[in-house]
């Protein structure tokens, strides 16, 4: 599988066929997020559950398996190699483009997270219709200390049971940790959050437009860094 991934992509450009898998899946998941944040606009609440909820999950396991485990696409740091381009070009424009890629990638992660678990507690369903509940959503502080807590048994667990069969190695261990150090973040995001909009339906509601926006500028920066990397300035890669 890894090595079918590094074969010349689809789209006949310089790309690997993981940086063009990775294009097209941001933007299917792109097109995904706007149609459902247009359903969500026209009250179409459970065409927007399905279409967020789909599209959530699937870019979590994509992120997981091609970024975390694989690292392939065009988030990968391919080094000077990678670029073709001039030097002032890769420091000053190139550089900071993947490393705003990358941060705004976690950020996704754990938005990505957060709405999924808000959404699901900021609903209610009255005439077998979805709608937000205008109340109060509040969790304790102990019970997300119960919550991460199992969590990152859960985590160490599958961890340790890899480490059985595969050995152990610094980087897998360095996936789980950052694994639940997002969910962490989550954590500690909803704690903050639910003391500036203590209501469920508005907190949905403004985390969701800004979650939208973190999506649709990834999804920009993404094509940026693949169209200098593979299209304009190509450079000896693989």
């Amino acid at each position: 599988m890894a090595e079918w991934l590094r074969t010349p992509g689809i789209f006949g450009t310089h790309a690997t066929m993981g940086a063009d898998v990775s294009q097209l899946m941001a933007t299917f998941f792109t097109l995904l997020f706007v149609v459902g944040w247009i359903q969500a606009r026209q009250r179409k609440a459970n065409h927007h559950h399905w279409l967020m909820l789909g599209g959530m999950v699937a870019m979590l396991a994509f992120f997981t398996s091609y970024y975390l485990f694989r690292s392939l696409g065009v988030l990968a740091f391919e080094g000077k190699e990678g670029f073709g381009g001039p030097q002032s070009l890769y420091d000053n424009v190139f550089i900071p483009l993947l490393t705003l890629h990358i941060v705004l990638v976690v950020i996704g992660l754990v938005m990505a997270i957060y709405m999924i678990v808000l959404g699901f507690r900021s609903q209610a369903f009255v005439d077998g219709r979805r709608v937000l509940k205008e109340a109060v959503l509040q969790t304790s502080g102990r019970r997300i200390a119960v919550i991460l807590g199992s969590v990152t048994g859960v985590v160490m667990l599958l961890f340790a049971s890899r480490v059985m069969t595969a050995g152990f190695s610094m980087g897998k261990f360095s996936v789980y940790l950052g694994l639940i150090f997002i969910i962490a973040i989550v954590f500690g995001i909803e704690v903050a959050i639910q003391r500036i909009w203590p209501n469920g339906a508005r907190r949905h509601r403004v985390l969701g437009m800004f979650t939208m926006v973190i999506y649709c500028v990834l999804f920009v920066t993404g094509t940026v860094t693949y169209t200098m990397l593979y299209i304009l300035y190509p450079g000896k890669i693989g």
